[in-house]
This record gives structure tokens, C-alpha cells and sequence, in this order.
């Protein structure tokens, strides 16, 4: 029974929320109406909704001009997304970058795109091809499906271009033709009914999905976790490396239209032990959902206090398409709290702080977030979680999925760290973190940063990791009970002289380097790559390092020389061959 003082006081509560949200134009909605709304929200200009009666042309054209403008438009702050309403559209859409298509179902199935979601090569003068994929980076095709009306949907991606949610239905086409260069990419909660052609990507996370007819070929590193019809494990010939399952995975928040025309925001369940899709085969996915009037919808120019009010006051946050520049950190301080970005958002630090902190309270999800570091370094530019960090989220974790950080690239950009987990139980899934080998601002004493991922939490599990090109190590993981699936990296381009990279422990530093303190750790499907390209002999003695006790353990492993000079001495610790001078390969199939 409620105390009627106890009822005023929460009507002044909300009232009090109510006059700061208006304050603070935030447009609060109370009652009946924000529950029963099925107005279309402001997502901003950069935003395009379609339903079925809006006309193919019409589409058609705006996905034309969308990809003249951002084919070519590596470094822009131009930021798009396409939707879907529920039904059938006859479109050829061609993505390019900071692009996201996505389906506004509850299924994939809901939305039938009848032609292509797809990704075509870029002419490459450096491949024999003359054509390669190597840097189609940051776009994303989520919740739909694909009849292909051509012999295939092509999606030729590198790092940070996700497909998610996704039933092609026919053949998927992962290469830009000809044996085009491409170098890898993720795919998960997907459905291929005919075959995947690999081609010429060197490595690849393929995560609870289904595979209804062949994968073909591979590389380097192709991996596969909780996938239905995978190939077997073969690694390195072919270089498989096959989980049967997955051991813990919560699918990325979707935005979708309810029975009513209401939008909403589905947040899939934890699971553990799994394999195949949430949704195929007519099952209910299972989870929880989230009105749209539950989210400040925020917009490029937007304050950093104006975005933390609106979470201090109980909202979630969707970011529209943009780059938001910050004074300062945005503050994660309530359990359950969802960050959602549509159309590729980036977060900038302007002053030489954080972009994002998150305090080590349960269920926090973020998810399609481009972090920029700025001129003035930061420390850390994600924290999750604090020092002291460590309560038992292991029932609801905090997760990241599709996070990708630049250091340099758009502007010159400075950070220590691009990422730091301290909280137990984190999961990540899919994550870029890329010093800049090219783009504005890139050179070894400008683009500066140290590491990309430090992991400080225990129990955190780690789904498709990309860290590139950092000035130490690229990942340390000091967390007890870790596991990696799948880990991309290579090591710096551009290190001056050997003595302006040699750690404590040798030459150069070690891509993955698990802490010396650390009792159990497990890693599956390791790539680790060397180009050093300013015409000196440098050398990492080993590719990863970490304690040799039996609880720490790696399976399928390889060190490559790309090109360049010098390269890697070993794999792990003292294990593998050289790799260094001309191109090579070193595998371990387990460590120890």
C-alpha cells in the first residue's frame, strides 16, 4: 500500500524531471500518450524512412545519390541511415561510407529487399586486380532480408561493417572480384541460404548464424562460433577454426515498428551455450522492449550536459546520424541503460577527455558508436567500469558491440588508451580499434596512442577483436578467465627506428599481451601481422606474449609478413617460426 505522502512525492519528482526535460528541450511526454504514441519520431535529416507504397524510384534514387556522395568519402562527417518499414522493395542499394540500411521488423523477414544490399570494390592500382576492399570500412546492412535478383549480394568489407540480423537469401559474395584484396569482416544472428564465397578476405568472425550450403576457401583466419552448417575445424589447412557454440552472447539492440506503428527498441535476452540465429525457423526471440519515448533522441550539436541530463533523468539515448563534439565525458551512471546509434554517430572528445565512461552497474549496452579521438590526447577515450571494478555482472553485463575507435584519420587525434574494460563480465562483440595508417593527421609523433584494448575485468568475453597500428602493444589482458574469439591485428606501420619500439621484454611489442599475474586466460583463431614501411629492418620478437601456465592457453595462431622490412621472430612466447624479410607465414595449431 502506498502512503498518499509517498505519492506526492513522486508527483513532484516527476514534475520536477518534467520542468528540467523542458528546460533542457528535451520534450517530455507523460501519460497515455507517450504510451500509445505512433508519431514518427525526429530522427533528423540524415535519417530516410521508406514503407511499401513509397515509390522504387524514389528510393532507388536516394541510395543513388547517397552512394555518389559517400563512395569515395573515407574521412567525411557526412553520416546516413535507410529504414525499412515492414513489406517488399525492388532496390538496388550500393553502400558506401557511414551508411547503414536496416529493416524496421521484428524479423529480417519482415522487410524483403528484392535486388542487393551490397558493397562493391574500389579501384586499388596497388593489387594485381587493380580493384580491392581493403579500406571499405564503416557501414552496416542490419534486420532484413535479400533476394538477390543478380547471381549474388556482394558485401566486399574490411574492419567495421557489420551484417547483423540479415537472411540472404541466395549467395553471398564477400570478395570485390578478381581476387581483389580484402581483409575481413563480421557477420552475426545471419542466415545464407546458398553458398558464401570468401575469396580473397583473409579473416573473418562468423557468430551464431546459419550457413545453409558451402563456405568456400579462406585465407589466413576464418572463424566460426555457434554457426549451423560451418565447415569443420581444419585450421591452418584449411584455416578453420570452429566453435560448436558460442558460451555467452546477447544480440545488439534493434530499433523496429510494432503491430501499431509504434517504434520501439528490441533488446535481446542473454544467452549461453548457443548456436544458429534468435529469430529463424519461426522462433520468438527472446528479450525485453523498449518504447522510442523511452530515448533522447539526440542530434549533432548537441551538449555533452545536455545528452547527461537527459540520462540523468531516466532516458536512454539514440544518436541520430552526425559527429558530436564533447566538452566532456558522456556519463553512464544507471543500470540497464542503452546508447543506440543510428547511421555510424561519432563521438568526439574536443578537450582531452574521455567520450564515454560507465559505471560498473549492471546491463549497460552500447551499440553502433564511432569514438574520434581529438587534437588535445586523451587518457582513455571508453572507460567501463572504475579501478576498483568488481561486482558480479555475470546475470546482466555490460556490452559493446559495434564500437569503433580512430586515432587520427579525419583530424589529427591523440589517446593514450581507446578502450579500457575494468568491469567484470563485459562482453564485446565486434570491435575496431585503429590508429590511423593513412587519412589526416597521420605520423608517428601526431596520430599518437599507446594501446588500443586494456582489459582490467575478469570474466570478460571478447567476440571479433580488430586493434590496429598502435605505438605499444596493441590489447594487454590483465583480467583472469578472459576468452578472445577471433583477434585481428597488425602491428604498426611506421616505427622510426627499432630503439623507438622495444619494450621491456625485447624487440618490439607484442600485439596480444595477456599480464604476467594472470592464472587462466583462452583464446581461439589469432591473426597478427607485420608492414613495416618506412625502409628499416624492425623487429617484434613475438607476435603474442603471455604466462606459460596451463590454464593460459591459444588455439590456432599465425604470424604474417605482409611486406616492408624486418617482421615478427615468433608466434608466441618463444613458439613459431620467423616471419621477417619476405612474405611468410608461421601457425600453432595450440599453445602450450
Amino acid at each position: 500500500m502506498t502512503s498518499r505522502r509517498g505519492t506526492v512525492v513522486r508527483r513532484l519528482a516527476v514534475a520536477a524531471s518534467a520542468v528540467a526535460l523542458t528546460a533542457a528541450g528535451l520534450a517530455p511526454m507523460t501519460g497515455t500518450a507517450a504510451a500509445t504514441t505512433n508519431r514518427q519520431p525526429d530522427f533528423g535529416p540524415n535519417v530516410f524512412v521508406y514503407d511499401p507504397s513509397t515509390p522504387a524510384a524514389e528510393i532507388q534514387a536516394k541510395f543513388d545519390q547517397l552512394f555518389a556522395q559517400q563512395e569515395e568519402n573515407e574521412m567525411g562527417t557526412n553520416r546516413y541511415a535507410v529504414l525499412f518499414k515492414p513489406g517488399q522493395y525492388d532496390v538496388n542499394a550500393k553502400l558506401g561510407y557511414y551508411t547503414t540500411v536496416a529493416g524496421l521488423g521484428r524479423s529480417p523477414d519482415d522487410v524483403d529487399v528484392h535486388g542487393a544490399v551490397r558493397v562493391i570494390g574500389q579501384p586499388d592500382p596497388g593489387s594485381a586486380a587493380g580493384i580491392s576492399a581493403l579500406t571499405n570500412f564503416w557501414r552496416s546492412a542490419e534486420n532484413l532480408s535479400v533476394t538477390p535478383t543478380d547471381w549474388s549480394n556482394q558485401w566486399a568489407v574490411s574492419q567495421a561493417s557489420p551484417m547483423r540480423r540479415v537472411h540472404i537469401k541466395g549467395i553471398l559474395w564477400l570478395e570485390p572480384g578478381n581476387g581483389g584484396y580484402s581483409s575481413g569482416g563480421y557477420i552475426a544472428d545471419s542466415k545464407i541460404d546458398g553458398i558464401t564465397i570468401n575469396g580473397s578476405q583473409q579473416q573473418w568472425l562468423t557468430r551464431d548464424s546459419v550457413l545453409g550450403d558451402a563456405w568456400t576457401n579462406g585465407v589466413w583466419n576464418q572463424v566460426f562460433s555457434g554457426v549451423t552448417g560451418a565447415p569443420q575445424q581444419g585450421f591452418p589447412n584449411p584455416p578453420y577454426t570452429t566453435l560448436a557454440t558460442s558460451p555467452v552472447t546477447r544480440e545488439k539492440p534493434y530499433l523496429y515498428v510494432d503491430d501499431a506503428g509504434r517504434y520501439r527498441v528490441f533488446l535481446p535476452a542473454l544467452r549461453h551455450n548457443t548456436s544458429g540465429t534468435t529469430w529463424d525457423a519461426g522462433q520468438q526471440q527472446q528479450g525485453s522492449s523498449v518504447s522510442i519515448d523511452d530515448f533522447y533522441i539526440a542530434k549533432p550539436g548537441d551538449s555533452a550536459a545536455k545528452i547527461n541530463l537527459a540520462l540523468l533523468l531516466g532516458k536512454n539515448l539514440l544518436l541520430t546520424p552526425g559527429v558530436y563534439h564533447l566538452d566532456q565525458p558522456i556519463h553512464v551512471l544507471r543500470k540497464n541503460t542503452v546508447i543506440l546509434g543510428l547511421g555510424m554517430p561519432s563521438l568526439a572528445p574536443d578537450t582531452g577527455k574521455s567520450a564515454l565512461e560507465i559505471a560498473d552497474v549492471d546491463g549497460v549496452r552500447v551499440a553502433g558508436v564511432l569514438v574520434d579521438a581529438g587534437k588535445k590526447e586523451s587518457k582513455t577515450l571508453v572507460k567501463v567500469g572504475g579501478p576498483l571494478s568488481h561486482r558480479d555482472h555475470s546475470a546482466n553485463p555490460i556490452s559493446l558491440q559495434d564500437v569503433f575507435f580512430r586515432i587520427g584519420g579525419p583530424w589529427v587525434g591523440k589517446a593514450e588508451t581507446s578502450l579500457e574494460v575494468n568491469a567484470d563480465d563485459t562482453l564485446i562483440d565486434n570491435i575496431w580499434a585503429w590508429r590511423g595508417d593513412h587519412g589526416n593527421g597521420i605520423g608517428w609523433t601526431q596520430n599518437t596512442a599507446d594501446t588500443g584494448v586494456v582489459i582490467n575485468g575478469d570474466d570478460v568475453t571478447a567476440y571479433g577483436l580488430f586493434v590496429e597500428h598502435y605505438q605499444k602493444y596493441q590489447t594487454i589482458w590483465n583480467g583472469e578467465r578472459g576468452r578472445t574469439i577471433f583477434y585481428q591485428s597488425e602491428m604498426p606501420y611506421d616505427p622510426p627506428s627499432q630503439a623507438a619500439w622495444t619494450s621491456p621484454t625485447g624487440k618490439g611489442y607484442a600485439s596480444y599481451k595477456v599480464g604476467k599475474k594472470v592464472k587462466s586466460h583462452e583464446a581461439w583463431g589469432l591473426g597478427v601481422y607485420s608492414y613495416f614501411n618506412q625502409g628499416v629492418d624492425i623487429r617484434a620478437d613475438r607476435g603474442i606474449e603471455a604466462p606459460q601456465t596451463p590454464k593460459v592457453r591459444f588455439h590456432d595462431m599465425i604470424t604474417v609478413f605482409l611486406d616492408g622490412s624486418g617482421g615478427i621472430e615468433r608466434t608466441i612466447n618463444d613458439a613459431g617460426t620467423p616471419v621477417v624479410g619476405s612474405y611468410g607465414t608461421s601457425t600453432i595449431v595450440d599453445y602450450p
